[in-house]
């Protein structure tokens, strides 16, 4: 007699039966779903977890592919190293430590970098630029980047100039931090980047990343080269770094090497007609009192609204109040929780500033 011939209390106890011999099978896999679900993807996996949290919070059609290119425009990195000198504290390239007599390299100390330090470097997520890229489309009228180039002042991290570039941009990304320089050394870290299956008409970008102060050093100036149809600085030109309220370790701030009006003309030099600056700040709360002093919480625009229009610069949009919407994309990428633990209602704040060439 097979169950389903069987009287219903004889099936009953088949069923209770086949139950207690799959119940530690099952128990096993449900513990195995709550481990996956308490570890926390890390790198390109929690990125493009990332991407799926912020797809409903991005107002544009540019922002939804920029996160959609997270896909596959962001390859896996291996786990590699640099080394250290633990006198100086400066980092080598093992080509560079190559050169060291025996008795110097022995003393090098061995740095690990995985793929979340990879993408996320000394600064986060690369997601976080999303919020910028809405306003470059919304405010600077950028419904694109396919075939354009774009320029980062400050980039901080290759991943965000990846998936611009995987939209068809022309990337260009410029920083002075040498940390930078040493870990995107490596083949396939810049240069060409293939079209993102969320591009429009397939075509592909390139990534360059240049070392130096732009536009101070001349060498520096002339890789960037010019011809932007957008320039991009996101937590990097900040009045609070430029011009302090109070006296500070010069570490802590950003030296542009040239005047605040040879600095806004540069950057009118360097763009195309028509071309557009973003610059978007997110900033802690200013130091309470008796409080070190925080020059990267006065996130206000460095120049002011007459610097820009004496350089020829039409300003769209001046410190514009950006709380309400980064607050929620603090909270969709979990900010807010730990390790973090932000209080992101009273500790974050953003503002942003465009302008146009005329």
């Amino acid at each position: 007699m097979n169950e389903l011939n069987a009287p219903l209390s004889r099936r009953a106890a088949l069923r209770a039966a086949a139950a207690a011999a799959l119940a530690p099978a099952l128990a096993l896999r449900a513990a195995a779903e709550v481990q996956a679900e308490e570890t926390p993807p890390k790198g390109v996996a929690r990125m493009k977890r990332e991407a799926k949290a912020l797809a409903p919070f991005v107002r544009s059609d540019l922002a939804r592919r920029f996160l959609a290119a997270a896909e596959d425009a962001l390859p896996t990195i291996p786990t590699r190293t640099l080394l250290r000198d633990p006198a100086t504290r400066a980092l080598l390239t093992e080509a560079e430590a190559n050169k060291r007599d025996e008795a110097a390299r022995k003393a090098l100390q061995t740095v690990t970098l995985d793929e979340e330090r990879y993408y996320d470097t000394k600064y986060g997520t690369p997601l976080a630029y999303a919020r910028a890229v809405d306003l470059l489309a919304e405010v600077g009228k950028v419904p694109d980047v396919a075939g354009k180039r774009l320029l980062d002042f400050g980039y901080g991290t290759v991943g965000h100039l990846r998936l611009l570039a995987g939209l068809g941009a022309e990337v260009v990304g410029v920083d002075v931090d040498p940390f930078l320089t040493l870990l995107y050394s490596r083949p396939g870290d810049t240069g060409a980047v293939p079209a993102s299956t969320a591009a429009k008409g397939r075509r592909a970008g390139r990534v360059t990343l240049v070392d130096g102060q732009w536009p101070a050093d001349r060498a520096t100036k002339d890789a960037v080269g010019g011809g932007f149809d957008a320039i991009v600085s996101k937590n990097t030109l900040k009045n609070g770094y430029l011009h302090p309220a109070q006296s500070v370790d010069k570490r802590m701030l950003v030296d542009l090497g040239v005047s605040d009006e040879a600095y806004v003309k540069a950057l009118r030099d360097a763009l195309k007609p028509g071309g557009v600056v973003l610059i978007y700040n997110l900033s802690p709360a200013p130091a309470k009192p008796g409080e070190p002093y925080k020059p990267w919480a006065d996130g206000r625009c460095p120049f002011p609204r007459e610097a820009w229009e004496k350089a020829g610069f039409a300003v769209v949009a001046f410190d514009v109040n950006d709380d309400k919407p980064a607050r929620e994309m603090a909270r969709l990428l979990k900010w807010d929780a730990p390790p973090t633990k932000m209080d992101v209602e009273n500790d974050l704040f953003a503002l942003y500033t465009v302008v146009r060439k005329k």
